[in-house]
């Protein structure tokens, strides 16, 4: 059985670690010095994403390339792990493995982007054998990798993709709560942002529609406080944050 939603509510989910100490050093996003911090800050959850090595190897890495956090124009996927292990980023952190993740935060639940579909054979493949599946969502916007991934681990809960996420706005708002239904069955949550073009997610009547097919519904990336707290207020069920110490001293405090 999942752990991923016990708990209190709000959610914290710290998205990509927390990058700041309290003493204002920077962290590498994506690191477990960073899911550390966020962690001893007060987050629930951490929210990280899966890239995979040339020899197959998942790990914890949001961009294709290293240009942004190393200023390498490398994508992740032509490097070897031995090779990615030799190179460090903006602020002197490695990129980690997520098996060593997993093992290191052995009681910590993680939000999952699977970025590619070469991560879900992959990356299940860890969170099984790490005996993770009860601690992990599975993100995606690809519904169907989403859906691959869920298939191999039966224990892990999933988010909404894209595709499954408007259908399921499109549904509410037409007041078609039996196909809602049918579109909320294989998830547990709604991750979002606060809106899509002219559609807006950060309404009291959709978060109430939402949880009323049974789903929870979590906004990205917040990262101001008043901002979290008109969210909570109008039923949000977490908040996907750079700033999880902030979040836990407007909402948690």
């Amino acid at each position: 059985m999942s752990i991923y939603l016990s708990g209190a509510k709000p959610r914290i989910l710290a998205h990509r670690g927390l990058t700041v100490t309290p003493t204002g050093e920077a962290i590498d996003e994506n690191t477990i010095p960073a899911f550390v911090a966020a962690i001893a800050a007060g987050a629930t959850h951490i929210e990280s994403d899966i890239q995979v090595t040339s020899d197959g190897i998942a790990v914890l890495f949001h961009d294709n390339d290293l240009s942004r956090v190393a200023g390498r124009p490398v994508l992740i996927s032509s490097l070897s792990l031995e090779q990615l292990n030799q190179l460090k980023l903006e602020h002197g952190g490695s990129v980690p493995t997520l098996q060593e993740t997993l093992k290191a935060l052995p009681e910590a639940r993680f939000n999952l982007d699977f970025k590619t579909q070469a991560a879900i054979a992959s990356a299940t493949k860890v969170i099984s054998q790490c005996q993770a599946q009860n601690r992990v969502l599975i993100a995606s916007f690809s519904d169907g990798r989403r859906a691959a991934a869920q298939a191999l681990l039966p224990q892990a809960v999933g988010s909404a993709g894209g595709a499954r996420a408007f259908g399921l706005f499109l549904c509410l708002a037409l007041g078609l709560q039996p196909l809602a239904r049918l579109l909320a069955k294989p998830v547990v949550a709604l991750q979002l942002p606060l809106g899509a073009g002219p559609v807006r997610f950060d309404r009291a009547w959709f978060i109430a529609s939402v949880h009323s097919v049974g789903l929870e519904v979590h906004f990205w990336t917040i990262n101001e406080p008043a901002e979290m707290q008109r969210l909570i207020g109008f039923g949000a069920d977490g908040i996907v944050t750079d700033r999880a110490d902030l979040a836990v001293a407007a909402l948690l405090s």
